[in-house]
C-alpha cells in the first residue's frame, strides 16, 4: 500500500509561490532497513547554508524519462554500492512532494519511496557525484525511536513514524551475500 502526503502535482514549467520560483522535479528515495530495523541515513548540508544540516535518505532526482524504481536503484548504487534490478523495489510506500532551497535554487520535489530490507550493509561512497562529495559529511544507521528523539533535522519529517508502520513486517528481502 503505497501512503501519499501530495499536496498538488508539480507543474511541468517552474512555479512560484510569493516572490519564490521553484524548480520542479521528480525523485525517488529508498529506505534501506537493516535487520536490527535501523535505516541508513545520509548526514548532509547546503553548500548555499552550510550551518543548515540535516539527515536524508539515499536517493535523489529522477533522471529524464527514468522510472522511479530505475532511478531509485541507480542512486543506492551510486551513494551505498549496493547494485539491484529496480524490480527487486516493488512499489512505492510512501509518496510526498515537498519544496526545499538547494545551493541558491528552490525547488519542489515530488518523490516516491521504497522500502528495502538487507541483513546488513556496508556503505560504499565510492559512486558520490561531485555535489554529494562536497554536501554529505557522513552516514549512520538510525532506529526509528532514536531518530524521533535525537533533536536532530531529518527528512522527511514524518520518518519515523513511517518507519514504525512499515516496521510491521519483519522479512529479509535481500542479504549482503546476495549483492
Amino acid at each position: 500500500m503505497t501512503v501519499s502526503a501530495r499536496s498538488e502535482p508539480a507543474s511541468p514549467a517552474a512555479a512560484s509561490s510569493g516572490d519564490r520560483v521553484y524548480t520542479p522535479r521528480r525523485g525517488a528515495r529508498v529506505l534501506l532497513v537493516d535487520a536490527a530495523s535501523q535505516v541508513l541515513l545520509f548526514e548532509g548540508f547546503d553548500p548555499a547554508r552550510p550551518g543548515h544540516r540535516y539527515w536524508f535518505t539515499p536517493g535523489g532526482g529522477l533522471d529524464p524519462g527514468e522510472s522511479p524504481a530505475v532511478g531509485a536503484a541507480r542512486e543506492l548504487a551510486e551513494e551505498t554500492g549496493l547494485r539491484l534490478d529496480p524490480a527487486e523495489l516493488g512499489e512505492p510506500v510512501w509518496s510526498d512532494t515537498t519544496e526545499f532551497s538547494f545551493d541558491g535554487t528552490w525547488y519542489r520535489q515530488e518523490q516516491d519511496f521504497f522500502l528495502l530490507r538487507v541483513q546488513s550493509w556496508q556503505v560504499d561512497t565510492a559512486g558520490f557525484d561531485d555535489i554529494e562529495q562536497r554536501s554529505i559529511a557522513g552516514h549512520r544507521w538510525w532506529l526509528p525511536d532514536e531518530l524521533a528523539a535525537s533533536g536532530e533535522r531529518f527528512y522527511p519529517p514524518e520518518l519515523p513514524a513511517l518507519l514504525n508502520r512499515l516496521g510491521q513486517s519483519t522479512a529479509v528481502d535481500l542479504d549482503e551475500s546476495s549483492c
